[in-house]
């Protein structure tokens, strides 16, 4: 299996390796990478793919493998994930404006049309490092909530994928 991720700071590389790690755990092989070291999908059987969301996008590069790769992955189990609300305010997937935020409309797209399993919504992190848009998008959000990755739910989300895995492969 294949985990790729596109992280421009390391908060969702974070989340791709508790998600290979709990895969591993299950027994399955992993390659972890980032996406823009994918070059192909077809020695895989499932691919997750994970991308930080900035100003309701994607990074470029997880996009371009689903494009990239988009012949291939429509023959392979396929996983998706979005890393990206921070600070105090719940995020209600329910609402379709916060669901477009975090699930891009062109990667919901490509998702549906390549029969992805699933495009979970995890919660990103944020520091002052890396540049003036980043400190202040952090100087507006308390230091305790800047971190919202929740460690359980990433792990139950690829216990669940490990599950799928497994029924597919007796089944």
């Amino acid at each position: 299996m294949l985990v790729a991720y596109a992280s421009e700071h390391g908060a969702t590389a974070a989340l791709a390796e508790a998600v290979a790690a709990t895969l591993r755990d299950r027994r399955i092989a992993v390659d972890l990478r980032p996406a823009r070291e994918v070059d192909a999908v077809e020695p895989y059987r499932a691919v997750v793919l994970g991308s930080a969301v900035y100003m309701g996008r994607w990074r470029r590069e997880a996009v371009a493998l689903l494009r990239r790769h988009r012949r291939a992955l429509a023959d392979r189990d396929l996983w998706l994930f979005s890393s990206g609300p921070v600070g105090d305010q719940p995020v209600d997937l329910d609402d379709p404006k916060a669901d477009r935020w975090l699930r891009p409309p062109k990667v919901r797209a490509l998702g549906e049309a390549l029969n992805a399993n699933d495009h979970a919504v995890f919660g990103g992190s944020i520091d002052e490092g890396g540049g003036l848009l980043r400190r202040r998008m952090a100087q507006g959000i308390p230091p305790g909530r800047r971190d919202r990755r929740d460690w359980g739910a990433v792990r139950q989300w690829a216990e669940q994928v490990a599950d799928a895995l497994d029924r597919a492969r007796s089944g």
